[in-house]
């Protein structure tokens, strides 16, 4: 940690393959979210100099806190889905912040996770976290997102992960059936691409009917979630039980590798459109389903996060922690 001070004020920015959302945050306040379309805009240094134009009044800006969607290297992401760079130190010369932090989008939502109130979460099994424990955010959405915060000594360290492209784990014999599909066309079939994102949605999807050898109508994963859920689509409904027996698994999985006592938080783009449908599913029995670590494992909470605009939490909370 380098200091405890909140800067006068500073930008707070999440920034994903399509959007990017920007606040200011003075105080123990984080002002109005500014919504902007990354297509709108050649660079994110325009679309920030956008931004801070038309929040002019108010003093300076002396902080910078940017979440984005990819790897972060040396304070510096290039965007996969996107052709923006965000470059710390390019952007600090630019706009002369005294300090400016770039993080992955999960890290910033772990950041947030000791402030979520019950309202802001919706419950998916399990007793109450242990305080002081290891809390554990994930999720499916773009890609699939993964970050622990740990809190040792008074202080506090988010860690970051690329969890998203590790093997996906079959747990039955139709799921490595389904594996294999997949494996003939991806070669590696990791939790990102074969199931938990939403590009590994639209692959489960396919890979179910090639193995149950029924017809596939092209569909996002968006048009798969409403099939299942408003048109009785057998197909769909096979392939969202199947992500959600997935998601369970890899939770579970995550849940002992970090030993999230704390508690495990589901996010991203994608689970919070159908709670009431993960909570129905097999998603926390796979979980729990740890063998010998069983009983470990239903004393660890599993809840949605449903609080919009959660990540500028979790950003004002490192600004609070982080910039000196």
């Amino acid at each position: 940690m380098t200091g405890s001070r909140t800067a006068d004020r500073a930008l707070l920015a999440d920034i994903g393959g399509t959007n990017a959302r920007f606040a200011l945050a003075e105080g123990d306040e984080v002002g109005t979210i500014d919504h902007v379309r990354a297509a709108d805009f050649a660079t994110a240094r325009e679309s920030i100099a956008a931004v801070l134009g038309r929040r002019a009044d108010g003093g300076p800006v002396t902080a910078a806190v940017i979440a984005v969607a990819g790897t972060v290297t040396g304070n510096r992401c290039v965007m996969t889905n996107s052709s923006w760079v965000i470059d710390g130190a390019e952007l600090q010369r630019e706009f002369g912040f005294r300090s400016i932090h770039v993080l992955n989008d999960f890290e910033a939502l772990a950041w947030s996770l000791p402030a979520l109130q019950p309202a802001d979460l919706f419950p998916l099994g399990g007793p109450a976290a242990v305080a002081g424990e290891p809390m554990l955010v994930l999720g499916p959405g773009t890609g699939f997102g993964v970050s622990c915060l740990i809190e040792r000594h008074g202080a506090c360290l988010a860690v970051i992960t690329e969890a998203g492209h590790a093997t996906l784990p079959a747990e039955t014999e139709r799921e490595e059936q389904v594996i294999d599909r997949m494996r003939r066309r991806l070669g590696h079939v990791s939790i990102e691409r074969g199931a938990l994102s939403g590009s590994g949605l639209q692959n489960l999807y396919q890979a179910v009917a090639e193995l149950d050898g029924v017809p596939a109508p092209k569909r996002d994963a968006a048009a798969i979630t409403r099939a299942a859920l408003e048109e009785g689509c057998d197909l769909s409904r096979a392939t969202l039980d199947m992500f959600c027996a997935f998601l369970g698994s890899v939770a579970g999985n995550l849940a002992v590798t970090f030993c999230a006592r704390g508690g495990v938080y589901i996010a991203g783009g994608i689970v919070p459109r159908f709670p009431e449908f993960v909570a129905a599913s097999s998603f926390r029995t796979r979980f729990e389903a740890k063998g010998r670590y069983a009983d470990y494992l239903r004393g660890i909470p599993t809840s949605l996060i449903v609080k919009p605009d959660a990540t500028f939490s979790g950003l004002k909370t490192f600004v609070d922690h982080n910039t000196a």
